[in-house]
């Protein structure tokens, strides 16, 4: 079992700049594949972010390329996701996942944390 959790929500106005954390605990963080995605009122859940075990490939959906960095620190057991030029589009509660491939379903999730952007 991973354990994840989420940090670093909260409001801000448009144009600005958040650094959301996700704490991972439990079997050996490195070895998984780790994502970021995003579920706004009355939406689906969107894909965000993604980011192999070493952080040496990362991915993105085209709503944030440019804007939003993933990253990871594996001796802190941590996946990143800093978002910069926020846009009220981007109010969503967003949550960090893991799994055991590069490919295929996400096995592990996070409870989600708010962020709100002000316009």
């Amino acid at each position: 079992q991973v354990q994840l959790v989420e940090s670093g929500g909260g409001l801000v106005q448009a144009g600005g700049s958040l650094r959301l954390s996700c704490a991972a605990s439990g079997r050996p963080f490195g070895n998984y594949f780790m994502g970021w995605f995003r579920q706004a009122p009355g939406k689906d859940r969107d894909v965000v972010a993604g980011i192999n075990w070493s952080g040496s490939s990362t991915s993105y959906a085209e709503f944030v390329k440019g804007r939003f960095t993933i990253s990871r620190d594996n001796a802190k057991n941590t996946v990143y996701l800093q978002m910069n030029s926020l846009k009220p589009e981007d109010t969503a509660v967003y949550y960090c996942a893991a799994r055991r491939s590069d490919y295929g379903l996400y096995h592990y999730w996070g409870q989600g944390t708010q962020v709100t952007v002000s316009s």
